[in-house]
């Protein structure tokens, strides 16, 4: 992130506020109000964490809570390569500073902060935050009427290029796709529309990012805390987002409270013991495999390079299951997240052409796709033709974006599945990929300038001739 921009603004700036007007009608600033609330541990676990930004997120957290709701504000230096940053918070009123004696990661460091904190209540916050006006007020309330809820505000977005504060939509839910990595997804219609009749109702979630979150310190023992041997960063949000909820618990997010979070594009720390991508597959699996139950071979078919990773002993987190009385996946799938679905056996796995594969090139919404030497490893290769005809990788379809006559190229983009005719396909005899409505096939000629293509339909052309591999059972 851009940390001059950061060095540049007030550690006590002024924010928008960015909540729904009828939350500012909320009466959080009337002591009766607030009188019963519990009061908070707040715990901030951080790495090498840019000063400036690290102290913002303290001074916010003092300026924009009632000072009786914090109970204190435990930073847990996780072995940062300068002591002295945390030792000069520490000085500032509440602030209380753990240093690890080496790198543990985001995980044990905040059961560590967890296990020191001496509040009814637990929480948790990144190190690269701001929390808006009357932030912490309705996360409490919820809390204190069920200790059972973990909740989360929703998060606003501070640009990490010019530390620009942006309000983010409350019509979102924290989800996944099979391959288990956290997305945000917005509500259905029907959701939209009651909420527009209630913008300050809680928001039920599947999944919570996992940065910021508030939870009842007993409840949050009781529940076992965190999966310890999960190393760094990474999975930790999906596997207690399973646990709360196959436990007993529910998870919301709450649209009157509002937290600016700095969001950046890849890690600006090193990830001992593998790299990032190992070890977010290992913390991955042990949650797959002590959660998901039969579920977890699609998973697995998303992420077949997961199954060479070594993920450790779960046989605790498997005994804490059934201490706990825990309820299957299935009930997960059929209850909190019936959206995700089970994927489709039918021509599901990769569209071969040769000795190359239809590859999304890890391109995202709205880019092209292209060709690139099979791997069987799933992953950017793995794609699904469905019975609705869309030509699926995770939640983006193959799109038809224009088709003309005259034109060179017609153009197809990944772009986020609607349920429209341009996104409707099928497998002809003889390996063409037709357009439902078009006499257009999916076409690699042009690959090199524009990426896969569709051109007008001719069975002559090996370009247009696709084989497609099954390769879920």
């Amino acid at each position: 992130m851009n940390i001059e921009a950061s060095d540049g603004l007030k550690s006590n700036r002024e924010l928008p506020d960015t909540r729904n007007a009828m939350c500012r009608r909320s009466s959080w600033s009337d002591l009766s109000t607030i009188a019963h609330l519990p009061a908070t541990s707040v715990i901030i676990t951080f790495h090498n964490e840019a000063r400036s930004t690290l102290l913002r997120t303290v001074v916010s957290v003092l300026n924009r809570s009632p000072e009786r709701l914090i109970h204190e504000i435990i930073l847990v230096d996780d072995y940062s390569d300068f002591p002295e940053d945390g030792q000069e918070l520490a000085k500032i009123q509440k602030v209380r500073l753990i240093r690890n004696s080496k790198r543990e990661g985001l995980v044990r460091s905040r059961v560590t902060g967890a296990a020191a904190a001496t509040a009814k209540v637990l929480t948790f916050l990144d190190s690269h935050c701001e929390c808006n006006v009357n932030w912490l007020e309705p996360l409490l309330a919820r809390v204190s009427e069920d200790p059972t809820r973990v909740v989360c505000p929703v998060i606003d977005v501070i640009s990490m290029d010019t530390f620009q504060y942006i309000g983010a939509s409350a019509d979102l839910r924290g989800g996944f796709d099979w391959n288990l990595v956290f997305k945000w997804e917005y509500l259905s219609n029907a959701e939209r529309k009651a909420r527009q009749r209630d913008p300050t109702a809680p928001i039920r979630t599947p999944m919570i990012a996992g940065g910021l979150f508030v939870i009842d310190k007993a409840y949050f023992e009781r529940l076992g805390t965190y999966d310890t041997q999960m190393d760094i960063w990474g999975g930790e949000n999906l596997e207690i987002s399973f646990r709360v909820w196959q436990c007993g618990g529910s998870l919301e997010i709450i649209p009157c409270s509002r937290v600016g979070h700095v969001f950046r594009k890849r890690h600006p720390y090193t990830f001992p013991g593998g790299g990032s991508g190992n070890i977010f597959a290992k913390n991955t699996r042990r949650a797959a495999e002590v959660w998901m139950d039969e579920y977890k071979k699609y998973y697995y078919a998303a992420v077949p390079l997961a199954t060479n990773i070594p993920f450790g002993d779960i046989d605790d987190r498997l005994q804490l299951r059934k201490e706990l009385q825990c309820k299957p996946f299935r009930w997960y799938l059929e209850h909190v997240y019936p959206q995700l679905g089970i994927p489709e056996r039918r021509n599901n796995g990769s569209i071969r052409q040769g000795v190359y594969c239809l590859d999304s090139l890890g391109n995202v919404a709205g880019a092209v796709v292209g060709l690139y030497s099979c791997h069987g490893n799933g992953g950017n290769q793995n794609w699904v033709l469905n019975r609705k005809g869309e030509l699926k990788h995770h939640d983006l379809c193959l799109t038809l974006i224009k088709f003309t006559i005259s034109a060179r190229y017609n153009s197809v983009l990944m772009k986020y599945c609607d349920d429209s005719e341009n996104q409707q396909w099928h497998l002809k005899d003889g390996g063409l990929i037709q357009h439902r409505k078009i006499n257009v096939c999916l076409d690699s000629r042009h690959m090199k300038e524009r990426g896969i293509t569709a051109e007008r339909c001719n069975s002559a052309l090996e370009s247009q001739h696709w084989k497609v591999v099954t390769e879920v059972q």
